[in-house]
This record gives structure tokens, sequence and C-alpha cells, in this order.
């Protein structure tokens, strides 16, 4: 074994690698003020960024779920690396050469499994590129050539060729050191009846890489008749390739997609392509499954949520294309994002439009697009006899929790109008009630039991939720007042404290009534909405309260005088300022906790990222307490 890496090389890596320059490979980072960076949380889902980056300090913390650290904490965190593997990966970057305290300089066989199978992969993808070039692969440049693909769009996108016979891959790779055992666990080879022997054989090869760049897997276009394989064949689960946490292009176009907001989602990698070379260079698409939740948490970090953003699919015409636009709707209510559908009139995917009509045709494609809600809709209503009113009824039935799902009460109200256009209900307001029906239904129960149908009753009981049984809390407290302050300034003068407010978490509330006051504010769209319609907004967080017990709590803190007559952006930013000190001083006694159990034989890694973040909170804690509102 190779012992540990020298302290002075861990520092010159740590110092050679910018921390914005490494998280912005994987979210798209904004100014935060102070010098810091803010964005969406890789380590956990949300909505509002609570996620700060500091360059000047090499450091990142997210308030919202506690992860923080300097660069290496990061990069071993979302890659899922050692210690080992993750130094190791930023020096090759940087280009500095590790030294090791025992056994000299680290040769690659005892590097770590997953840095070992990304070699694998990168070598693999060199391999298949070299071998497009032979006259073996004549077939698969004359593929690329017929749907208007050269030798220079070959290249950027790194399309190579797998050779047809039974060990071609196998056996290079075994020549540059990797065993049989990596090989079988990279997915480049399987178990044959003499030994491993390649995977693909035969076929156009797409490398299909993370985030960050690394190539993870392969994708596989079958070429020849005598094929008996699947048209695609993708790599399979791996330790580095989980194909509903990969998208295919989306290290060629993540920095356009946090520029201008935009994603354009297609089908395959042929769509992808000719999206790219046509200008459209924010295209992707998913590997061989359905687009998922996974797949939006990875745009959402990189659109930011912002109120400009837009997703666009782009699906097939055909049946299977309608199929799988109706699934991606249903991870729709997931993305702040607006979300649209393009299909060209003829059905076309874009390499066929590309090939038939031109670059500009492709470009035109994403810009007529009608709504995914709607589209969905039409594909339900398209399905019933909307001339008689069992038709019109059975539609609506069907088609009301869609809309009723939308979270936004403005656009669910414009789009329950548009459904009663649809169906060809004359009474508008009907279909509008109908909706906002279901939508409470859905609040109150959380989605549990039976919808109240239109052809029944109107009402509906729904039991209070028991409450929690324990001892007398005592809200009035002095410890509870600056959590109680905050939550009236939230609910009554939103503009105040948002949209730092929606950055913070439910547990910085320490009393639960409180905390479950937060999540109804949270649940209601955040403090942010408030500022756009103050009464609905009241409203909402009302109907999002679990209980009784709750929603009367939300009254009282609606109505209750603020404790100052003056009440400015200082007084908020105050409020603000206290409840958050109060929740990094708790974070910093947990550290301190952990820190002081473990002892000087444990984990190295893990000792360096508890004091790493002692130190993070620290120093905020710091700044909070010399900056005030101004370090949020």
């Amino acid at each position: 074994m190779a012992g540990r890496i020298n302290d002075d090389d861990v520092k010159a890596v740590r110092d050679a690698v910018p921390i914005d320059a490494v998280v912005s490979e994987y979210l798209q980072l904004r100014n935060a003020g102070g010098g810091n960076l803010k964005g969406l949380c890789p380590f956990h889902d949300e909505k509002s960024p609570s996620f700060q980056v500091s360059p000047s300090k090499g450091l990142f913390h997210c308030f919202g779920c506690q992860e923080g650290g300097d660069t290496i904490a990061f990069v071993m965190k979302i890659d899922h690396l050692s210690f080992s593997e993750t130094v190791e990966r930023l020096a090759a970057k940087a280009g500095i050469t590790l030294r090791y305290e025992e056994g000299g300089y680290n040769p690659g066989h005892q590097r770590g499994e997953r840095i070992r199978l990304v070699e694998a992969h990168k070598v693999a993808a060199q391999f298949y590129v070299d071998q497009l070039g032979s006259p073996e692969a004549e077939i698969g440049r004359r593929f690329l050539a017929e749907r208007g693909f050269d030798q220079a769009a070959a290249g950027h996108f790194g399309v190579g060729y797998s050779p047809a016979g039974w060990d071609h891959l196998t056996r290079f790779l075994r020549g540059k050191g990797f065993s049989d055992k990596e090989l079988i666990l990279s997915g480049l080879s399987q178990d044959g009846r003499r030994g491993p022997i390649d995977r693909f054989r035969g076929r156009l090869m797409w490398p299909i890489r993370d985030v960050g760049g690394e190539v993870v897997g392969f994708g596989a276009r079958r070429l020849r008749d005598d094929d008996n394989g699947p048209k695609y064949l993708n790599t399979p689960e791996t330790p580095i390739y989980k194909k509903s946490q990969v998208l295919y292009g989306i290290d060629l176009a993540k920095k356009d997609i946090a520029k201008v907001s935009r994603a354009v989602v297609v089908e395959g990698y042929t769509d992808v392509m000719a999206c790219h070379l046509a200008g459209v260079t924010t295209a992707i698409a998913t590997c061989g499954t359905a687009f998922g939740g996974d797949h939006i948490k990875i745009l959402r970090r990189l659109l930011m949520d912002n109120g400009s953003a837009r997703v666009i699919f782009t699906f097939d015409g055909d049946a299977a294309g309608q199929k799988a636009a109706l699934r991606a709707f249903e991870d729709d209510q997931k993305f702040a994002a607006e979300t649209y559908i393009a299909i060209a009139p003829d059905g076309m995917d874009p390499c066929e439009l590309r090939l038939a009509k031109g670059d500009e045709a492709v470009s035109d494609l994403v810009v007529p697009r009608t709504p995914l809600f709607e589209f969905a809709l039409r594909q339900i209503v398209v399905r019933y006899d909307l001339d008689t009113p069992g038709g019109r009824a059975a539609a609506l039935d069907e088609a009301a929790p869609i809309v009723a799902r939308i979270k936004n009460s403005g656009a669910q109200h414009e789009v329950a109008v548009q459904l009663a256009g649809m169906l060809g209900i004359l009474d508008t307001q009907f279909v509008v009630k109908r909706v906002a029906q279901l939508a409470r239904w859905a609040r109150d129960r959380g989605g549990r039991g039976q919808a109240p149908t239109s052809r029944g009753q109107q009402q509906y009981d729904a039991a209070p939720a028991p409450r929690t049984s324990g001892p007398a809390l005592t809200l009035r407290n002095p410890v509870y007042a600056t959590e109680r302050e905050l939550l009236k300034l939230a609910l009554q003068r939103p503009e105040l404290v948002s949209p730092a407010f929606d950055a913070y978490g439910v547990d910085e509330f320490t009393a639960p009534p409180y905390a479950a006051v937060r999540q109804a504010v949270l649940d209601a769209g955040g403090a942010d909405y408030g500022t756009q319609d103050p009464q609905e907004y009241l409203v909402r967080v009302r109907e999002a309260a679990p209980d009784d017990a709750v929603r009367a709590m939300v009254t009282e803190l609606a109505v209750e005088a603020i404790m100052r007559k003056t009440v400015d952006e200082s007084y908020a930013g105050d409020q603000l300022v206290t409840v958050r000190r109060r929740a990094v001083e708790r974070r910093v006694r947990d550290v301190q906790s952990t820190l002081a159990r473990l002892g000087t034989h444990d984990d190295p890694a893990q000792l360096a990222a508890v004091q790493n973040e002692l130190w993070v909170l620290q120093q905020y804690d710091q700044a909070l307490r010399v900056q005030g509102a101004a370090a949020l």
C-alpha cells in the first residue's frame, strides 16, 4: 500500500484549485455579497439557495443541511471519493505531482477504485476514437455521415467505434495495467466462457460524461443486421455510472444552461449532436431511462430555479414520444422553472429535422413551444367524447387533478380557465372551483386517500391531525421571542425579510409550533411570494398549515403587533441575524461534541472534515456578529 500523501502537497493542491471553479462545475453560483457566492445546495433538495462559497477562504457551507468544508471536502462528498482519491484527482487537474510519506510515488494499481474506473473509461474512450478511423469502422462513419455528422463533429463529441472482435478493448486495457476485476467492475468487459470479453462489439460509441467532465459510461448503437442485441446498449449500473443520475451532453451544455437559464431535453445522442451543431448548445438527453427526479436535481442546480428559467422537452411526435412527455409532466412540479414541450409539425426529431431542413429549423424548433401542462391536458382531453355531458365530466375528472398540482395559485387559476375552454364547459367558475377544491384536498390530506369527485360530494371531512403529546410549551418564553418576532415579520412584512428568510431551515426555529409555521410558509411558496400578493400569501400559508392548531398560530402571528414601532430593514435584519446566530451556535456545540468524541486514532479525513466545519461555523458566526445582516 502507498503511504499517506505529503501534507505540503495536500496544501499545495488545496491552494492551487479555486473552490469556486470546482463548485461551478456542478451548480450555478451567483453573487451573495461580501465576496461570497451562493447557489442551490447539491447535497439536499431546496428551492432557495442556502449554499454559500467563500472563494477568498476556499470554503463552502450550506446553512440548510450543514454540509461544509474546503475544496477537498466538497469533491469527496459530491463524487463519493476517499480523501486520497480526491487529492489525486485535484492534483492531476492542477498538474501537481504528489509525494507519499511511505513507499515513494503512488503506483497506478494502488490508487482508489473510483479513480481507476474513471481512468479505464478515459483510456477506453480514446481507444474507441482511434478505432473510428479503421477500415472496419467504415460502416460507423457512413452512419454518421448519413445523419449529417462529419469527422469534426464526431471528434467534438468523442464518438468512437468498438471493434467487432471478442476482446480487443479487454486486451488493450490489460496492456495498460488494468486487472480483469477492474474491467468487469467498470462495465467495459463482461464474463465470457474463457475469461473477460468486450461488452461493446461492432458498435458506434458515445462517451457519457458526468457534470464534471469525466467519462463514466458509454452508449453504443447497433450498426449491423446480424447484431442481435438491442438498438442501443448502455453501460450497466457500476460504482461510477447510474443512468438515473447522468445526462448526455451535460458537460458541454452546463455553462450555457447556467448562462441563459434554459435547458433543452431531447431523446437521443444524435439529437444532442444535431442541436449543439445547430447552435442550441443547451441540449442534453437521458441515457436509456426516463427523465426523472435525479435529472431534475442536476438541472435545478444549473438553472438556479430563477423566474426566467425555461426547460423545453423535445420529443418525437409518435405515441412513444407523447408518452415520454406525459412521464416528464409527472415531475413538472418539482421545477420552479417553466416547462414546455416542442414537437416538430411533421414529427421529426432534431437530428432528422437538421438533416431535412438545416440548422435554422432546429433552432426554430424550440421557439414556438407549448406549455407542458397544456400538452398533457390535450393528450387527456382528446380521448373523450366532448360532445356529450358524460364525456366532458369524465375528461374533467381526469384532467382537474393535474391542474390542481400547479402550486402557483395565479397560474393554477389561469390553466383551469383554459381547461374549461378545452372541454367546452361554459361555466368557467365551476371548473375553477373544482380545481381549487382538489388543491385544498391535496394540501390537507397530503395526497392520501380518495379525492372527492365532481359528481358526488362537494364537501369533505378532514379530521385534524393529532397533536404531538409532550410537556406544555411556553411560547412567551424570551428564548423564543426572536423566533416569534421573525415569523411575524415574515407574515406581516415579508418584503423586509425576503429572500433571506426563505433560506432558513425549519430546524432554525426551536419551538415546534414555530417550526410548523415556518414549514407552512415554505409550503405556501415562501416569504418571497408574500412580496407579490400579500393577501393571497396569508391565505396560502393558512391553507398549508397541517392542522387547526398551526392554522390558529399563523393567524395569531399575522395579526399580533410587531414589538417595535419603527419597523424597517435594520430591525428585520437584527431578528434574522439573531435567529441565525443561535442556530450556528447550536451547530457549533454539536460539532465540538463530535470533535471531543473523535480520538487521535480515528480516521484523519473525518477528523479534518469536522475541524473544517467547526472553523467555517466559527468564522461565519464572527461575520454575523461584526457585519450583521450583510453576512447572511
